[in-house]
């Protein structure tokens, strides 16, 4: 898949952050494809099916030609709670029913939602072999896993059949304040799995708002994150500019998913993505973050 460097995250459309107004969230997905983004991710998750129902609204009458489609297996939710399901049989049902909530009939990208809630061993064993045999019958069209846990990404390369898992989604080490993603970048090239970033902003941090009540870093990254802001602000240069221009400056990571429903932050990252690093400013907010440097948190 030739993606675009920066990609439309659609949790959003779930009201996973915020509240949605449905309008706006159709017109954002739509921008982003009117303005050179192709690569679209999603989850059953987001929003507890919200999501995709959204997007598939959104992308009715789109020539299935102008992108690339992303959605997840494993992790679920219905009635306000949180499930997780890695069997064979329900990740081979849920791949036909996200299909039809999205209103297509091929997948390009399934992926292993949040590894570490699983059994590795399943997740090898059972979960990536139901996923390959919907590839060979041409339902979906490549396969890969995503996680917060870096190091489980190695563990279920290593014990799959290669050519297996085709792609990584890592959120939150690619930013930033985390940069932990590139100590890995040797070791997926050479086993050839195409690297997905997500979260530029690691998950509102990096942004003039800031981080939701619900946010899972530690205090003391928080209140450093904030004197990163502030000093952004007061230098009148924006956090999420630098935020986003450096978390797709590598060319070594295939493209950074970035999330919302507003079609004007749709246009507003894609020009922070165009535009060159500007390092001198890169290298004043690290010096703020650096003693919080990689320090991560548990996914919940």
């Amino acid at each position: 898949m030739k993606v675009s460097s920066i990609s439309f995250g659609a949790s959003s459309l779930g009201g996973v952050f915020h509240s949605l107004k449905e309008k706006d969230g159709i017109e954002a997905v739509h921008t982003a494809l009117d303005h050179g983004i192709n690569f679209i991710d999603v989850s059953p998750y987001y929003g507890h099916y919200k999501a995709e129902e959204v997007l598939g609204r959104a992308l009715k009458g789109v020539d299935r030609s102008r992108y690339y489609l992303s959605t997840k297996v494993g992790r679920y939710g219905a009635n306000g709670v949180n499930f997780w399901d890695y069997s064979a049989q329900t990740v081979r049902e849920s791949v036909f029913k996200s299909m039809e909530r999205l209103n297509v009939d091929c997948i390009d990208l399934i992926q292993v939602h949040d590894i570490e809630f699983a059994d590795l061993d399943q997740v090898c064993s059972e979960t990536l072999p139901a996923l390959v045999e919907l590839r060979s019958q041409g339902l979906v069209k490549h396969v890969g896993i995503t996680n917060l846990n870096l190091r489980h990404f190695k563990y279920v390369i290593d014990h799959v059949p290669p050519g297996t898992v085709e792609s990584i989604l890592s959120f939150c080490h690619y930013t930033l304040n985390d940069d932990a993603l590139i100590d890995y970048l040797d070791y997926f090239e050479s086993h050839q799995v195409g690297v997905v970033n997500a979260s530029p902003y690691s998950m509102g941090l990096l942004t003039e708002r800031g981080v939701p009540d619900w946010h899972p870093a530690p205090e003391s990254l928080k209140r450093l994150a904030r004197r990163a802001v502030d000093f952004c602000k007061t230098s009148g240069v924006s956090i999420e500019h630098l935020a986003v221009q450096f978390s797709v400056s590598n060319p070594r990571i295939a493209t950074t998913l970035f999330s919302t429903t507003n079609p004007s932050n749709v246009l507003k990252t894609i020009d922070y993505a165009n535009t060159p690093l500007d390092e001198k400013w890169i290298r004043s907010v690290q010096n703020i973050l650096e003693p919080g440097f990689r320090d991560t948190w548990v996914n919940s």
